[in-house]
């Protein structure tokens, strides 16, 4: 059994440069790699495109990476908690990509399995789609969406085992599978690393073939993006 576990976050990030591409796991807040952002954050790694389904809050998650100026690109589908960025794309400082997030879900699952490119009806019609090649299957037109090429996919489990084998909690569950060997590298943090051979198999969300490093993250601060609570009667 290939072990997949690395020291710390010093050695996860080992090949981390500037002008890469990342894909970041997550769903809002949740499911977020914040060791391996806190890390980016300190190295001060700038020029960076990054794949993710949201940007982050200003002060926290990649809105960390926003402020610092690091990043010159974000692919993303939802990015509407960030008053940095929204500040960064009107005045032309950031390069966006606005995705439906279906098919940014899909370009990670592409090139997670290999497949060069998909067709989806999403975004048929409208500026999505143009200026991309567009077919029609059954009768519907669907527009042709590419697989990403990233670098480096930084990705956040619950637990896992140094063989890399994953089980994500909850809403963690997001865009966390569909990236993992999505990118030439897969780099894990896990709030609990366990030895090879603890994990009922039956439970095993991502198996490690698709991940290349893993480790035990440090600290985790799981902020809540929008508390909701009812008022007391």
């Amino acid at each position: 059994m290939i072990n997949k576990k690395v020291a710390n976050i010093t050695e996860a990030l080992l090949g981390v440069e500037d002008n890469m591409t990342f894909m970041f796991g997550g769903f809002g807040l949740s499911g977020i790699p914040e060791n391996a952002i806190a890390e980016l954050v300190k190295r001060n790694i700038k020029g960076l495109t990054c794949i993710s389904n949201n940007a982050g809050v200003d002060d926290f998650g990649l809105g960390l990476l926003l402020h610092q100026k690091q990043i010159k690109k974000m692919v993303s589908s939802y990015v509407g908690e960030n008053d940095e960025f929204e500040r960064q794309m009107l005045s032309g400082e950031l390069d966006v990509e606005l995705i439906p997030q279906g098919t940014l879900a899909e370009r990670c699952r592409a090139a997670q399995a290999g497949f060069p490119a998909i067709y989806t009806p999403a975004g048929y019609g409208t500026e999505v789609a143009e200026g991309k090649e567009t077919r029609e299957f059954d009768g519907k037109m669907h527009v042709l969406e590419y697989a990403f090429k990233a670098d480096f996919a930084f990705i956040k489990a619950w637990k896992g085992d140094a063989a890399g084998n994953l089980i994500f909690k909850g809403t963690a569950r997001n865009f966390n599978p569909n990236m993992c060997g999505a990118a030439k590298v897969t780099v894990v943090e896990v709030e609990e690393l366990v030895p090879v051979g603890e994990l009922d198999p039956n439970q095993i969300h991502i198996p490690g073939i698709f991940v290349q490093r893993i480790f035990k993250g440090e600290t985790y601060e799981k902020r809540i993006e929008q508390l909701t609570v009812r008022q007391r009667v």
